[in-house]
């Protein structure tokens, strides 16, 4: 029998990952597989612990409840910014995602949720926290690190 996946072992698979009403939200399917580190984060955590002990050849569908993959979305991670703050010909209006960078130097993505003359509410939550999902996947290999 093939490896199992664990932490450590190089992954690759194709998945694809909807939410609960079937809307899709990500997919390998229609072009390259997705190659990862068991470990290594590529993977949101709570997806990948459910890949553990699987094998090459192995498919799997998991059904998730709200906030076990992404988590549940945390009322603290909504900022409301001042409009001064965006640029003057940035079009801002709810739903749209802006990227913000960090004091580190990573970007990271806010939904806008609200904007008038003053201000603009922003959700730093990630967007699909809180959410019910469907993670199905097909592991194509499992290999030693």
């Amino acid at each position: 029998m093939s490896e199992a996946i664990e932490k450590g072992r190089r992954v690759v698979v194709h998945f694809s990952l909807t939410l609960a009403d079937g809307t899709p939200v990500d997919s390998s399917r229609d072009g390259e597989p997705l190659a990862f580190v068991a470990g290594d984060g590529t993977l949101e955590a709570g997806l990948e612990s459910l890949l553990q002990g699987l094998h090459a050849g192995d498919r799997a569908r998991f059904n998730l409840p709200p906030g076990q993959a992404f988590g549940e979305p945390d009322p603290g991670n909504v900022h409301r910014m001042a409009r001064a703050e965006f640029p003057q010909d940035m079009t801002l209006e709810e739903g749209s995602v802006v990227a913000f960078g960090t004091p580190g130097g990573d970007e990271v993505p806010g939904t806008v949720v609200a904007v008038d003359a003053e201000g603009v509410e922003v959700d730093f939550n990630h967007p699909l926290a809180g959410r019910a999902l469907s993670f199905e996947v097909e592991i194509l290999s499992v290999e030693s690190g």
